[in-house]
C-alpha cells in the first residue's frame, strides 16, 4: 500500500511556488546585468522572444513529465524510457539529482552573504559599527555561521511538506518579494541619474538585435532564469493533482517570473547609473565590473552616499534578495527530499535533516577550497549540466516517451504541433546555446 503523496491545493498556490523556484539570484540579478551589457533595450526585446521559443516549450516540458509521472525526476525518467532504457532515465534522473546537491552546495553559500547583508543595516541603525562590519564584511567566520543558517531555514520549511510548507511559504514571500521591488523601483526611480538608466532599459538600439553575443546571451538567461534543468519544476509539476491544465500553469508560471525579471531590471539598471552620477565606479572598458562586485561593493557604495535612508534601502533590497535566495533553495531542497522518501522509504524529517547535512557538507568543501572551487563548480553547472540536461528533457519528452504520452497520442493540430516543435526545434536551440557557452 503505497502513502498518499503531498501536493498543492491551489492554482495560486503552484504558480507561486513554481514561480519562486524560478526568481531567484540569477533572475533579479544576473538578467538586469545581463541587460545592461548587452544593449539594454535590445537584450529585452530578444530576451522577450526567445522566452517563448525556448523557455517556455522547456518549462512545459519538464512540467508535464512530472505531472505525467507522479513521482520525483529518477523514477519520472526512469518510466519515460521504459521498457528498453530505463537506466539510460534513471541515471539522467540521479544526475540531475547530484545538480540540484551541486547547486545549493554553492546557492547556500551566497544566500548567506544576502541574509548577512540584511542584518548589517540593523545593525548600523542599533549603534553596533562592529557587527555591521563582520556581517558585511568577507570572512570565514561569516560564511561559516550564515551557510548553515541558510540551510536551517530552507529545512525548516521543507519539513512541513508542500501544503503547509512550500506552499504555504511561497504564498507570504512572493508577495513580499513584489511589494519591495516595486518599492524600491520608484525610490530608485525618483534620484538622479535614473532616467539614464531607464532610457538605457527600455529604449531598443535595433542595430544590436542581430548581435550573436547578445542572442545566445539571452537563450541563455531565458532558460536558466525558469530554473530549468535539475528537476525542480518535475518534482513541483509531480505535485499536482489530476486535471491540472498544464499548458496555462506553465504560460502563468512563466508569466511571473517574466515580470519579475523585468521589473528586477528597472530596479537595478537604473540603480547603476544613480550610483555612476553619485561618482561610483561601475563601468570597465565599456562593460559593467563584475557581478559580485556590483551587487556587494557597489550598491552598498550607492546606499552609503544616501545617507540614514541608505540604511533602510540596504536592508529592503537584501531582505528581497534573502527571498530571492530562499525561494530557490526549497525547490532544490525538494528534489533529493522527495527522492529519499520514494525510493527509500525514508521519512521526510529525516530525509530533510540528511540532505541538509550532505548540502553543508559541500558547502563547507568550498568553502575551505573558496579560490579556487567556487567559480569552477558555479561554471560547470550552469554553463554544461543545465543545457544538457533541458536537452535531454526534450529528447525525452519528443522522441523517447510514447505510453501514456498524450503528446504523442493526441490528433489535435495545437497538440500535434507542440510536439514536433519540442522533437525538432527545441532540441536545435538547446545544442547551439550549449555549443556557444561552452566555446567561451
Amino acid at each position: 500500500m503505497t502513502n498518499k503523496r503531498d501536493g498543492f491545493q491551489s492554482r495560486i498556490g503552484f504558480v507561486l511556488a513554481a514561480a519562486g523556484a524560478a526568481v531567484g539570484l540569477g533572475n533579479i540579478w544576473g538578467f538586469p546585468t545581463q541587460a545592461a551589457n548587452h544593449g539594454g533595450g535590445a537584450f529585452l526585446l530578444v530576451y522577450f522572444i526567445v522566452i517563448f521559443a525556448l523557455a517556455l516549450p522547456a518549462l512545459f516540458t519538464e512540467l508535464y513529465l512530472g505531472y505525467a509521472a507522479q513521482a520525483n525526476p529518477v523514477q519520472a525518467l526512469k518510466r519515460a524510457w521504459q521498457p528498453k532504457a530505463a537506466k539510460i532515465g534513471a541515471g539522467a534522473g540521479y544526475i540531475g539529482l547530484a545538480g540540484a546537491i551541486v547547486m545549493l552546495s554553492f546557492y547556500s553559500i551566497v544566500a548567506g552573504w544576502m541574509l548577512a547583508h540584511a542584518l548589517a543595516p540593523l545593525c548600523e541603525m542599533l549603534g553596533m559599527d562592529d557587527a555591521a562590519a563582520f556581517l558585511s564584511g568577507d570572512s570565514l567566520a561569516r560564511n561559516l555561521i550564515f551557510t548553515p543558517l541558510m540551510l536551517v531555514l530552507t529545512a525548516s520549511i521543507i519539513l512541513k511538506g508542500v501544503k503547509s510548507g512550500i506552499e504555504a511559504w511561497s504564498r507570504r514571500l512572493m508577495p513580499l518579494l513584489l511589494v519591495l521591488l516595486v518599492g524600491l523601483i520608484f525610490y530608485i526611480g525618483s534620484l538622479p541619474g535614473a532616467g539614464e538608466g531607464f532610457s538605457n532599459y527600455l529604449q531598443p538600439d535595433f542595430t544590436k538585435v542581430w548581435n550573436p553575443d547578445l542572442i545566445i546571451a539571452a537563450m541563455g538567461q531565458a532558460f536558466f532564469s525558469l530554473s530549468l534543468g535539475v528537476g525542480c519544476m518535475m518534482i513541483y509539476g509531480s505535485y499536482l493533482k489530476p486535471g491540472a491544465n498544464i499548458g496555462k500553469l506553465t504560460l502563468s508560471v512563466a508569466a511571473l517570473d517574466t515580470s519579475v525579471a523585468f521589473l528586477a531590471g528597472l530596479l537595478i539598471v537604473p540603480a547603476i547609473f544613480v550610483a555612476s552620477h553619485n561618482g561610483v565606479e561601475v563601468f570597465q572598458n565599456g562593460k559593467l565590473i563584475g557581478e559580485g562586485q556590483l551587487i556587494f561593493a557597489v550598491l552598498p557604495q550607492l546606499f552609503n552616499t544616501m545617507g540614514s535612508m541608505g540604511l533602510v534601502i540596504a536592508l529592503a533590497f537584501f531582505v528581497l534578495m534573502s527571498i530571492a535566495s530562499l525561494t530557490s533553495t526549497i525547490s532544490s531542497t525538494e528534489i533529493p527530499v522527495a527522492f529519499l522518501v520514494e525510493n527509500h522509504g525514508i521519512g521526510r524529517k529525516a530525509a530533510t535533516w540528511l540532505v541538509s547535512a550532505v548540502v553543508m557538507l559541500a558547502s563547507l568543501t568550498i568553502v575551505f577550497n573558496f579560490d579556487w572551487l567556487f567559480g569552477l563548480v558555479i561554471q560547470v553547472f550552469t554553463q554544461y549540466q543545465l543545457p544538457l540536461m533541458g536537452l535531454f528533457y526534450f529528447l525525452t519528452l519528443g522522441w523517447v516517451w510514447r505510453r501514456g504520452n498524450q503528446l504523442a497520442q493526441s490528433d489535435k493540430m495545437s497538440i500535434v504541433a507542440l510536439r514536433w516543435y519540442i522533437r525538432l526545434v527545441c532540441p536545435v536551440l538547446m545544442t547551439a546555446v550549449f555549443i556557444n557557452v561552452a566555446l567561451k
